[in-house]
């Protein structure tokens, strides 16, 4: 029975349909009820879009700031290079160069501090050599580390290339 006081519905109570065409998502984009049948997961969530190749500034902001993170060790570097590697070319080669300076900069000071120790143990002389290697030279290669990462960010900074001395290329 039909209330008379309510509008005649034309469509007799049946939901208006979408067009063949139209994809609108089901529930009206919202998150479906409980029971509901769910969409595989590759259909939710579409695939991120690839990074954007860098322009040449950011490239070369990129590569001069891999080398300046050297100053904090080599996880800046390291950061660097596994973020914009494939994004740009100099950045690339720059981080490369910096995280196998890092790395050879930490093989020189976990050397200095276990031979260190070693001489350390030895008696009479034990004292000057632990002084020596695990104090002295340590400081020293960090003023070295500290002096060529400055030099590598300015150099590339300004345009350049920059390549360490006695640098050992571990990563290819």
């Amino acid at each position: 029975m039909s209330d008379p006081n309510q509008p005649a519905d034309p469509t007799g109570g049946v939901p208006p349909q979408q067009p063949a065409g139209s994809q609108q998502p089901p529930y009206g984009g919202q998150q479906p009820p409980y029971g509901a049948p769910q969409q595989p997961y590759a259909a939710q969530q579409p695939y991120a879009a690839p990074a954007a190749p860098l322009d040449a500034e950011q490239d070369k902001q990129w590569a001069a700031f891999s080398h300046l993170g050297g100053i904090l060790w080599f996880l800046p570097s390291l950061i660097i290079w596994l973020v914009f590697k494939d994004r740009g070319a100099k950045t690339d080669v720059e981080a490369k160069e910096a995280l196998n300076w890092q790395i050879t900069w930490i093989i020189g000071w976990v050397l200095s501090q276990m031979i260190g120790l070693v001489l350390g143990a030895i008696p009479l002389v034990g004292g000057i050599g632990y002084l020596l290697f695990s104090l002295l030279i340590p400081w020293a290669l960090y003023v070295v580390n500290l002096v060529l990462s400055i030099l590598g960010f300015i150099r590339v900074n300004g345009g350049g290339t920059y390549r360490y001395p006695m640098n050992f290329r571990f990563i290819k």
